[in-house]
């Protein structure tokens, strides 16, 4: 599949919002995104624009989203990376130790899966992170214990388990493991 990576722009909020409302219908949403498709669908414009200026290359630099683009102008693809400082307020289980990125939001549709999609969205992820003007020591995402075909990738991708497990903010589910890939030395 031809495709290009690319950070999102500030005013594409519409195909931010759809893409994201698309990830919270896939069957296994429940295991990847701690949110739900019910209260997304309900956010107001005000927030999907808020989240794309937040994410977009004009935003503040805590974040950024990368989306796969297929030639017609459809995103195919999407990954954002947090910036976490052990200064900065939590967002996800514990305060960050270290200076580093964490990648959420991993969505690739059914139909362009084994394409090659989702490594080309890690790569700019990574890539990302790595290039920072204040530099971060690790990247790390968290992957539920029942989300095989998601940690099959991230080992292959070069993630290694930490070992360490954290709860799930707001559910009554099973522990997520801890994955994470420290920069090269």
């Amino acid at each position: 599949m031809d495709f290009s990576i690319r950070v999102i722009r500030a005013d594409e909020w519409e195909q931010t919002r759809e893409i994201r409302l698309a990830a919270l219908r896939d069957p296994i949403a429940h295991l990847a995104f701690l949110d739900t498709y019910e209260a997304a669908v309900q956010r107001p414009d005000s927030f999907w624009q808020e989240r794309a200026e937040g994410a977009s290359e004009t935003g503040d630099g805590k974040a950024r989203q990368f989306v796969a683009e297929a030639p017609d102008g459809s995103w195919v693809g999407t990954i954002s990376i947090l910036v976490e400082r052990p200064s900065d307020e939590v967002r996800f289980g514990e305060p960050a130790k270290v200076d580093q990125t964490h990648i959420v939001g991993v969505y690739v549709r059914p139909e362009v899966r084994g394409t090659g999609v989702i490594d080309a969205l890690f790569r700019a992820g990574v890539e990302w992170s790595w290039s920072l003007t204040e530099p971060v020591e690790r990247v790390r995402l968290y992957v539920h214990e029942d989300n095989a075909r998601a940690a099959a990738f991230y080992r292959r991708f070069g993630f290694v388990a930490t070992g360490d497990r954290v709860a799930v903010p707001g559910h009554d589910r099973a522990m997520e493991e801890e994955y994470e890939v420290r920069r090269a030395s």
